[in-house]
């Protein structure tokens, strides 16, 4: 959530401040420029010696075949080669220094993926290599094929640079390389792709945005395969083409560490998705009622405005799961802290209660910066010692919305203590503010009026925190079933007694003291003498504004942590930067855990690195209120469900920045049904008040999806688990289901939500029609379960109003829905079942049934159902553990009749126990 106006902050930087660069520049700790320098293409490449094979791999010496070239840095003259066929799917391949100096992703961080024992004679994948000068290849092996190629140019590894090009078929199908906000399949020509976390208002088309996910899918009509870049360095990966016989090119430019590759081979995308989550992790299993719908706003003034919204969503009918705040709650914006006279303490946990006492959850934002201010959150720090340092000991002081900040080092040694106390005293349950999960923002980390070097804080921080809005001794308006604190000044009722303030606990408050788990680097600290803030090669970062800021004006460091901070294990934030969201979600994750154990926790993040699936989910960020964020929410969301393995995800719905309009906001409250996370958003005043309430078409928009999604809600529970069991993606994007239909494999706008159901929006302002493409397979409608044959072709639909969006049933996916919706999750779960079976094209059915306690990490017990359907026979077969009241009451065939091209419909009332295997007679026998 940002102010507007720092879109064009660095563009009014100004003469002094330039000067300060120039200042900045000559006192830095600079490396001795290197005697020669060459272009990179005069870089002679490596030469490999002493190879040795075994049956699981093969390890070798390279050695630069050449003068050095010395770029952008100084070349390695020795590096390692390490390859493994780790399973029969997977191989590794990793080129380092042979002294284990050069900075590699923390082990702590991201933990390497489990070698099971494969030899390279069972692998569908093989290394290839030639000698001189060094460079390999990774064929399927079976076909042949290649699937990555390096002797495309000579390999560059230098102490701050390294590039490694591989060749690519003409015009491929590529996905992945996030985070972005560009086509889902990616541009091949003049494009770049950098990675490098930045806070970025708007979430602009080819700019870098928070998270960094060097990974990505290629797509064949032969197959499709995997390749992991594990490296958390600022990057630039170039995808172009060029003459001759090197042609279509993907070409890695990164600012240090080392070549760390996963390959995965498919062969399909699935299979991919699902050998990819071997190495980035499983993602979590989230709550039942993390999937229910969520509000919040940047600019709630006070709790009786927050409590007048959870009453509006009531009286309109609309379903209200969660209620979210912003840091409107803070305390002159500082994290754990509650502002006294807009959120007092009293009336605060009263409305929590209130939201508990209903079935409804309660979330607030929590940002990394913390006040350098005279309060506890940040004297406790400063005890235990977990702030990051200036290279004399001081704080590093940067700005963010409380003012003057301090910022937290994930890899201090007190951590993870310091974060649970925090946590354990603020949000405790007796006499804090008791949430039931967390958003955390601002952690790229975040540093934005305080543009590079960021040398006098005090004065870019005129005017943070900003000033509060008035102060309201009473709600104006009543609200029917809230406490009597709530209510206009003058009404007659028993006011309770007020808890206690959590003000109370002293400074040096502790909870149960925590095992310190940060461990100190012992290896991987990074070569010696580097030039940490202006690096000669310039990635793209659209912090800096100019390209060429990037590496002449420290455009790496602009609106974030100077990149020459040095943690307390010894590393630089010039190689972690691109970690710090991850670390604080993994960090936070903990805290959550700790104070609520054995409970999922539903964490949201902003920032994210590679793997951060398996800890949190992720909000697509600051986007904008108009059609093109609305249209960019789906590729993204595709993109972190379907690839990253970040199935937790969504956008904020009608948009973050700017004013929504009614058209808009309709539309956006039935797309957003349909992604797994559902929560509208906006930022603070003038932008207009966009609550689903606000209109009656929006009103209307929202009840009809939040109906279907709620109906929909196990249905879509089943595939995250199945997601966060082996992978299987509960997003999928058309080509994932229909891999041989090269139609589908640009289609960005329309997915499939679970296994089986088509979603396809309206996505242009003022039409009343979507193109859907329909493959050579069999459809239903969802509305009017009208037989649909799909043929290969576009069909246009027409006269879809602003308060629909198309969906469609996929012939052969049984999905199991609630008869009926419910206000809450809670209620919800009490529903019966109904089983709609959508006959395919062979005339069968499967698909799946999963219910557990919906909160709980370890289950006492859970139920697994698999569903077959064929010749007019439903069987049910699978595990009955959890003890569940509801039934299925309802069986409803589509397409079952004798003549396969007519619609039929036969719908069966049961009353069947969900205990057991069973078998029913549901149509006619065929």
């Amino acid at each position: 959530m940002r102010q507007r106006d720092i879109m064009i902050g660095p563009r009014l930087l100004s003469l002094g401040l330039l000067a300060g660069l120039t200042t900045a520049a000559a006192s830095s700790n600079k490396a001795v420029a290197p005697v020669v320098e060459k272009p990179l293409s005069q870089c002679p490449g490596y030469k490999a010696s002493n190879v040795r094979t075994s049956g699981s791999g093969l390890t070798a010496d390279l050695r630069l075949a050449g003068p050095a070239c010395n770029t952008y840095g100084t070349d390695l003259e020795k590096l390692r080669l390490e390859v493994t066929y780790e399973t029969d799917n997977r191989l590794h391949v990793k080129i380092q220094d042979p002294d284990d100096i050069v900075y590699q992703v923390p082990e702590s961080v991201f933990p390497r993926p489990k070698r099971a024992s494969s030899h390279s004679r069972k692998s569908a994948l093989e290394f290839k290599y030639k000698t001189n000068p060094f460079s390999f290849s990774v064929t399927r092996r079976k076909t042949g094929e290649v699937l990555f190629d390096s002797s495309a140019a000579p390999l560059v590894f230098q102490s701050q640079y390294l590039r490694l090009r591989t060749k690519l078929p003409e015009n491929p199908n590529l996905y992945g390389l996030g985070e972005h906000w560009d086509p889902f399949r990616l541009n091949t020509t003049n494009y770049v792709r950098t990675m490098w976390s930045q806070d970025s208002f708007a979430t602009p088309s080819g700019a870098n945005l928070y998270g960094n996910q060097p990974v990505y899918y290629e797509h064949r009509k032969s197959g499709t395969h995997g390749v992991l870049f594990l490296n958390s360095n600022g990057m630039d990966v170039k995808i172009d083409k060029e003459g001759g016989k090197n042609g279509q090119y993907l070409e890695y430019n990164t600012l240090g560490g080392v070549f760390d590759f996963y390959f995965m081979a498919g062969p399909g995308p699935i299979e991919v998705a699902q050998q990819y989550a071997e190495v980035a992790g499983l993602p979590a299993m989230m709550p039942y009622w993390g999937f229910g719908f969520h509000n919040c706003r940047y600019g709630y003034r006070d709790i009786f405005e927050v409590a007048e919204v959870v009453y509006n969503y009531s009286k309109a009918e609309i379903p209200l799961e969660v209620m979210w705040t912003d840091i409107d709650y803070m305390d002159k914006r500082r994290v754990f802290s509650h502002d006294p006279e807009r959120f007092p303490i009293d009336l605060y946990r009263k409305f929590v209660d209130y939201l508990h006492a209903n079935d409804q959850k309660y979330i607030v934002m929590v940002d990394p910066a913390v006040g350098y201010a005279d309060y506890p959150a940040y004297h406790r720090g400063v005890e235990d010692s977990v702030f990051l340092k200036r290279a004399n000991g001081s704080e590093y002081l940067g700005v963010v919305w409380p003012g003057v900040s301090v910022f937290p080092d994930w890899f201090s040694t007190n951590i993870t203590r310091y974060w649970n106390n925090e946590f354990d005293l603020f949000f405790n349950k007796d006499t804090g503010v008791d949430i039931d999960g967390l958003w955390i923002d601002m952690n790229e980390p975040s540093n934005f009026p305080c543009f590079f070097p960021c040398d006098d804080p005090f004065k870019a921080a005129e005017g943070f925190p900003p000033t509060p809005p008035p102060v309201r001794s009473s709600n104006p308006r009543p609200l029917p079933g809230f406490p009597c604190e709530f209510q206009p000044e003058g009404t007659t009722c028993k006011r309770s007694e007020a808890p206690p303030a959590i003000e109370a606990a002293p400074i040096s408050a502790r909870a149960e003291p925590m095992i310190e788990t940060r461990a100190p680097i012992t290896k991987w600290k990074g070569l010696p003498n580097r030039d940490l803030l202006f690096p000669k090669y310039a990635i793209h970062n659209k912090a800096a504004y100019l390209d060429s800021w990037n590496a002449d004006h420290g455009g790496l460091s602009n609106k974030t942590v100077n990149t020459d901070t040095i943690h307390e294990n010894g590393l630089a934030e010039y190689d972690v930067h691109n970690i710090y969201g991850s670390m604080m979600s993994v960090e936070s994750r903990q805290a959550m855990l700790n104070r609520r154990p054995g409970l999922r926790p539903l964490i949201i993040t902003r920032s994210n690195f590679v793997g951060l699936g398996a800890s949190v989910g992720k909000w697509l960020g600051d986007n904008v209120a108009d059609w093109d964020g609305y249209r960019g929410t789906v590729r993204a969301m595709m993109a972190y469900a379907a690839i990253y393995q970040v199935p937790m995800v969504g956008a904020d719905v009608c948009g973050f920045a700017g004013s929504t309009t009614e058209e808009l906001c309709a539309r956006w409250a039935t797309l957003g049904a349909f992604a797994p996370f559902y929560r509208n958003h906006n930022e603070y005043p003038p932008a207009i008040s966009q609550e689903f309430y606000i209109w009656e078409s929006v009103t209307q928009a929202a009840r009809k999806a939040i109906d279907i999604r709620y109906r929909l809600l196990d249905y879509i529970y089943t595939a995250m688990h199945k997601q966060s069991a082996d992978g299987t993606p509960l997003i999928n994007p058309m080509f994932y289901l229909y891999p041989s239909d090269p139609a589908t494999f640009g289609l960005e706008m329309q997915y499939f939500y679970g296994p089986g159901l088509l979603v396809a929006p309206v996505t242009s302002e003022g039409a009343t029609s979507v193109d859907v493409y329909f493959p050579n397979d069999v459809f239903y409608d969802w509305y009017t379960h009208k037989k649909i044959q799909g043929r290969g072709r576009t069909v246009r639909i027409n006269n879809v109003g602003i308060t629909d969006i198309s969906l469609y049933l996929r012939g052969g996916v049984i999905v199991p829905a609630r008869v009926k919706s419910a206000m809450t999750t809670t209620e919800l779960r009490e529903q019966h079942f109904e089983l709609i079976v959508p006959v395919g094209a062979d005339g069968t059915a499967s698909g799946s049934l999963y219910l557990d306690d919906g909160v709980s990490i370890e289950q006492k017990g859970t139920t697994e159902i698999t569903f077959r359907y064929a010749r007019g026979i439903l069987t049910a077969k699978g595990k009955f553990g959890f003890n569940t009241k509801a039934k299925i009451t309802k069986i409803t065939v589509l397409g079952a009749g004798r003549k396969r091209d007519e619609s039929e419909e036969t719908v069966v009332e049961v009353q069947q126990e969900l205990t057991g295997d069973f078998e029913i007679t549901v149509g006619n026998l065929e």
